[in-house]
């Protein structure tokens, strides 16, 4: 069935180019989505808040641990007071009430428990895709300017494995849409690599100065 799919897909490919071929209309570039994603600075924040939350959460989750841990360790104590035969057998009683109501509690903090890491793992999820899609769009939008701006009838992902067989550096246009995605970025970005960020710093003062100065 995917064989099929990949097929039909690159056929329909090829017809698209083929019809534009004939008219002499196609003007067609490739970009590498991957790319474009990681070395986009908001992915970078994006992933530095993620990175914050999950930190939190397992502040969280290891404190509720470490009370249940307690917990479990009064329970055992409590036990051995019960069934110590030097306290009279009222204060036994009174001990295995106790007893019993800490195990009580400690299921309810287990219970506790695991629906809050339910939770924090469905809110995890839910925060990734939330991102993952809003700067999914943010990129395919800067995509779509810089094909308008340079008359590309075409713009194929280079990164997709099932469409894309080949796509010569000569039509790919990544790194101009990336420069453009970066260019309000700060000057400090989470996880950013340094050298990176002062290259494409360097590259933006060159293009300025080239600007100013035909």
């Amino acid at each position: 069935m995917k064989f099929f799919r990949f097929l039909f897909v690159c056929l329909l490919l090829n017809l698209f180019l083929t019809g534009f071929d004939a008219f002499g209309q196609s003007k067609v570039a490739s970009v590498d989505m991957r790319k474009l994603f990681n070395g986009y600075y908001k992915t970078k924040l994006a992933e530095d808040l993620l990175d914050k939350d999950k930190a939190l959460d397992r502040k969280n989750l290891k404190e509720m641990a470490d009370q249940i841990t307690a917990a479990q360790a009064d329970y055992q104590h409590l036990l051995d007071q019960a069934n110590d035969q030097a306290i009279s057998d009222d204060s036994r009683q009174k001990i295995k009430q106790s007893a019993a109501d800490k195990a009580q509690q400690i299921n309810d903090s287990k219970a506790a428990f695991d629906k809050f890491q339910r939770e924090v793992e469905s809110t995890l999820e839910d925060k990734t895709q939330r991102m993952t899609g809003n700067l999914v769009s943010e990129i395919q939008q800067a995509v779509s300017d810089k094909a308008k701006l340079g008359g590309y009838s075409l713009v194929v992902n280079s990164s997709s494995s099932e469409v894309v067989v080949y796509a010569s550096p000569d039509i790919d246009i990544t790194a101009s849409v990336l420069s453009e995605l970066n260019a309000g970025a700060p000057e400090v970005v989470p996880g950013a690599d340094s050298t990176a960020s002062a290259t494409s710093a360097n590259t933006n003062a060159s293009n300025t100065n080239a600007v100013n100065h035909p």
